[in-house]
C-alpha cells in the first residue's frame, strides 16, 4: 500500500512538472518591418536644386534587421513642421543592399535631388521651406518622417557672365561679368552676395578653392590666382553665392553652407569650364640698385658689384654683363650668379666699364638688363 502511494505521487509530480513546461506566456504581435526614420537627413542647395542625403535604416522600429526595403517618400512643406508627409513631392527608389553590407553594420547613403518651382522663389531672406524623408517597407509602410531640415527660399543670383581666364606672370587672372545684381540689394543688411571661383587639375576630382570676391555695384571683376604650379593644365568655374545672416531660432535647423558663423550661404548655378595651361614663359623681375666699386691698391685690382635681390619665387640666379663704350655687352660670368653680388676680377688699368645685370627663373626665363653702374680703373 505505501508502495503504492509512493508511485501515485511520483505520476502526480511529473505530470505537475510537463503541466508547467507548457505553460505559454501572452501571445506576442508579430513585427510590422517598419524601417526606423532615418535621423541624420541633410540638405544643400545650389541654384534652384536641393540635394537630400541621408543614411538607409538598417533596422526596424522594433530593432529586427531589414531584409528588403520599399522606396523613400521625399516630403516638403512652406510650415515650420511638417506633421505628415501628405503628398510627397518624389520617390527614392528602394537600396539594394548587398548581405555582406548588413552584417559588416556599414552605412549606406541615399540621396534625392528636389527642383524648386520657380513660383515658390522669394526675395525675402526669411521664407524658407521644410524637407523630411519617410522609408517605407516593401508594403508600402512607414513609421513616420525622419528629422526635418529647412532651407532657404532666396532667389540666387544667375551665374557670371563672360567668366574667362588668361595666364599672367603673377599667376591665373580670371575675369567675369556682374549685370544680374539686384538693384536694391544694399537696402537689406541681412544679404551679401559674393562670387568663388574653383580649380581642379586636369585628370583629378579634387576641387580647390581659388578664391571669392564680395559682388556689389562693380560690373567687371577680377581675381588673380597666384598658387597655381607652372607647366600644368587647370579647369576654372564659377558661380555666385547668396549668403543671409542668421539670427539663431530655438528648435529649427537650417542646413548651413561653409561661410562666416551664424550665416547661411546658398550656391548658385556654375558657369561653364575654361581650361588654361600654365606655360611659363614670363621671366622674373629686372634687377635694380646696381653698384659697381673698384679695389686694387696693394693688391689685385678687381671691381665689386652689388644689386638689390629679386624677390620671385622660381628665381634661379643672375647674370652679369660687362662692355666699355662704345663696344656689344658681354656675360662675364659662367654658371649663373647665386646670390646679388659679383666680383670682376678680369679688369685693366686705364679702362672704364660698364655693367648690367639679369634675372633668370628656373625655366630659362631672363628679364632685361638693369640700368647699368659704371667704374673706372686707374
Amino acid at each position: 500500500m505505501k508502495r503504492f502511494a509512493a508511485m501515485l505521487l511520483l505520476a502526480l509530480g511529473a505530470l505537475l512538472i510537463l503541466t508547467a513546461c507548457a505553460t505559454m506566456g501572452p501571445p506576442q504581435p508579430p513585427s510590422l518591418v517598419l524601417p526606423k526614420p532615418p535621423s541624420d537627413l541633410r540638405a544643400a542647395r545650389k541654384g534652384n536644386r536641393v540635394i537630400l542625403t541621408w543614411t538607409v535604416p538598417r533596422v526596424t522600429t522594433d530593432r529586427k534587421t531589414i531584409r528588403s526595403e520599399g522606396p523613400t517618400r521625399v516630403c516638403r512643406g512652406l510650415e515650420a513642421k511638417l506633421t505628415q508627409c501628405g503628398v510627397p513631392v518624389g520617390e527614392a527608389a528602394a537600396q539594394a543592399i548587398a548581405s555582406a553590407a548588413r552584417s559588416a553594420k556599414q552605412k549606406v547613403a541615399a540621396s534625392y535631388t528636389d527642383l524648386l518651382p520657380e513660383i515658390l522663389l522669394t526675395e525675402n531672406p526669411s521664407g524658407h521651406i521644410t524637407y523630411g524623408v519617410e522609408v517605407l517597407n516593401a508594403d508600402g509602410r512607414g513609421a513616420g518622417l525622419s528629422n526635418q531640415v529647412q532651407v532657404p527660399l532666396i532667389r540666387t543670383l544667375p551665374p557670371p557672365q563672360d567668366f574667362a581666364a588668361r595666364v599672367t606672370g603673377q599667376g591665373v587672372v580670371l575675369t567675369w561679368t556682374n549685370e544680374f545684381l539686384p538693384a536694391d540689394s544694399t537696402k537689406t543688411s541681412s544679404v551679401r552676395y559674393l562670387c568663388r571661383v574653383y580649380r581642379r587639375r586636369e585628370g583629378s576630382k579634387e576641387k580647390i578653392l581659388a578664391g571669392e570676391v564680395a559682388v556689389r555695384s562693380e560690373r567687371r571683376l577680377t581675381l588673380t590666382d597666384a598658387s597655381i604650379e607652372w607647366e600644368e593644365t587647370y579647369e576654372y568655374w564659377a558661380e555666385a553665392v547668396t549668403a543671409i545672416a542668421q539670427e539663431k531660432q530655438p528648435g529649427v535647423k537650417t542646413e548651413v553652407q561653409a561661410g562666416a558663423p551664424s550665416e547661411v550661404q546658398i550656391e548658385g548655378d556654375d558657369t561653364p569650364e575654361v581650361r588654361v595651361f600654365t606655360d611659363d614663359v614670363f621671366p622674373p623681375a629686372v634687377p635694380s640698385g646696381l653698384q659697381a666699386v673698384f679695389s686694387g691698391p696693394g693688391q689685385q685690382p678687381f671691381i665689386d658689384l652689388v644689386w638689390a635681390p629679386v624677390a620671385d619665387l622660381d628665381l634661379d640666379g643672375y647674370n652679369v654683363y660687362r662692355h666699355e663704350e662704345g663696344t656689344a655687352a658681354v656675360k662675364v660670368n659662367g654658371a649663373l650668379v647665386k646670390t646679388p653680388a659679383y666680383r670682376d676680377m678680369n679688369v685693366v688699368s686705364g679702362k672704364h666699364y660698364l655693367y648690367s645685370v639679369s634675372a633668370v627663373d628656373v625655366r630659362g626665363n631672363e628679364s632685361a638688363r638693369s640700368d647699368e653702374a659704371g667704374e673706372a680703373v686707374p
